[in-house]
């Protein structure tokens, strides 16, 4: 395909990017040990009782002008949400990749390799770009160390820092358009710093409550906080408190709104045979007929790379984002719309590792994302049971999480539980936390394994070759499975 080039907004060029610092950029272990000793909300939780006080523009603005304001260079497309933002940005940027755009895309967190965040083209950033971006980031952010030192204050985080470094190569890379998830939140989250094409906010629900807020209205308040003034907005969210809060700010802000339900419909339909954990189609229409006048419109059909209803709700907030794109001057034509949706994939989302038993990763780590995951693997638990063979969990969350209502959940879904805990974050739940809470809930056929990959070991003998396991709770346990 001949590649399309993107529309105005790159001609509005900003400041250039400055050449990678003096010197022989850093090693990749080194940077990853630097990483290491910054501030990271992703393995600990903000001290105290801050909640988003701990949170602040000021620092990843200074950041991106020490290097050049290399955000600045590119549109973009900025995603928020409770669920599916990962998911949805894989989708936007799949089908903007087969347009012939090239395209950035940004994600968090990773699941195997902090590469896989940074990403042009669907390949992650190589390990000599990764250096030379974080040869440039570093120098900045020990300038900003010192001068945060005199005032008594905290530097950049590790998140602010790989921000920076997935912004600098986008812009060394030239991308037509970058996919920008949000990392926490969304008002004060080192992401929103542009006046992007289109705001996507997918569904919100109650996570990261001592951050963002106790209550749902609290923390659809921060997600559209990327909300900017004139710039169109794609809100997936069905919890009418979620949905009040965005078209309040959307009216405020005279933002275009296209809301789920109201202004596009997505249906899914199940493949025919669910337990193939494959096969799922979107029916997508847009613009709603409105009561009373016509016929029902006609539905357009998307068969999809993802599985599960909830991928359908995240490919129709894709195809709603890309019929604004077109608005602003994209050439998207239907061939990369139906393509990308049908090979967009991303690691740990109801991934299908193994069939003898049949092994699936997902990382589901909130009571909302449980329920999607449940519903979607539900026909394989079924077919599991009809050949004789056990279904197991794997479970480990983090320890400010809703454990209970995670394992409320899918208590009475298996017939045995493997609690583990995953050693490459401190916010990992002891599994004795874990037990408690099995124990408080009823359950009795629960065990325990010393390391996620035990645990593996465990719940695939358990399963036998007719059986299922499914492994969820955390990004980092599916990480430190891996890929059986």
């Amino acid at each position: 395909m001949t590649r399309s080039r993107s529309p105005g907004p790159r001609s509005r060029r900003g400041p250039t990017v400055p050449p990678p610092a003096t010197g022989r950029p850093p090693a990749r272990d080194d940077v990853l040990a630097w990483l290491g000793s910054r501030t990271n909300f992703e393995r600990q939780a903000p001290s105290g009782a801050g909640g988003t006080r701990s949170f602040g523009l000021g620092r990843m603005r200074r950041l991106l002008t020490l290097i050049g304001a290399p955000h600045r260079t590119f549109p973009a497309v900025h995603v928020a949400g409770t669920k599916g933002k990962g998911s949805t940005v894989a989708m936007i940027a799949a089908i903007l990749e087969r347009a012939g755009y090239r395209v950035g895309r940004y994600l968090s967190p990773h699941v195997h390799t902090i590469e896989e965040r940074i990403c042009v083209d669907g390949r992650p950033i190589p390990r000599r770009a990764f250096e030379r971006s974080f040869g440039v980031v570093i120098p900045a952010v020990g300038r900003l160390d010192a001068a945060a030192a005199r005032r008594g204050e905290r530097g950049p985080t590790w998140f602010e820092a790989v921000t920076a470094a997935a912004f600098d190569h986008f812009a060394r890379e030239k991308v037509d358009i970058a996919v920008v998830e949000t990392g926490l939140g969304g008002r004060l989250d080192a992401t929103n710093v542009f006046h992007p094409l289109v705001s996507v906010i997918t569904p919100v629900s109650l996570d990261h409550t001592a951050v963002l807020g106790p209550t749902v209205r609290h923390i659809a308040a921060e997600k559209a906080g990327i909300v900017k003034r004139g710039c169109p907005v794609v809100c997936g969210a069905r919890d009418p408190q979620a949905r009040a809060v965005v078209t309040a700010v959307a009216g405020r802000r005279r933002a275009r709104l296209l809301l789920v339900d109201r202004d596009f419909r997505s249906e899914h339909r199940a493949p025919d045979d669910p337990a193939s954990l494959e096969g799922d189609t979107l029916l997508f229409t847009m613009p709603l007929a409105p009561r009373g006048r016509g016929g029902p419109p006609t539905a357009d059909r998307y068969d999809l790379g993802m599985t599960g209803r909830h991928q359908a709700d995240n490919a129709g907030m894709a195809v709603a984002t890309v019929r604004l794109l077109r608005e602003r001057g994209f050439a998207i034509p239907d061939e990369a719309l139906r393509d990308g949706l049908a090979t967009a994939r991303l690691p740990a989302r109801i991934e299908r590792v193994s069939s003898k038993p049949l092994v699936v990763i997902d990382a589901a780590h909130n009571v909302a994302s449980m329920r999607s995951l449940l519903e979607a693997i539900d026909g394989a638990l079924a077919a599991a049971r009809r050949r004789g063979g056990p279904t197991v969990l794997v479970f480990g969350a983090s320890v400010d999480k809703e454990i209970e209502g995670m394992l409320a959940v899918v208590a009475d879904r298996f017939d045995r539980i493997v609690l583990t805990r995953a050693a490459s974050s401190p916010r990992s739940a002891p599994v004795e936390r874990l037990s408690a809470a099995c124990a408080a809930l009823g359950v009795a056929a629960v065990e325990v394994s010393a390391s996620p990959a035990a645990a593996l070991v465990r719940a695939r003998r358990i399963a036998g070759t007719r059986g299922m396991v499914c492994i969820a709770g955390s990004f980092f346990l599916a990480g430190e499975i891996g890929t059986p």
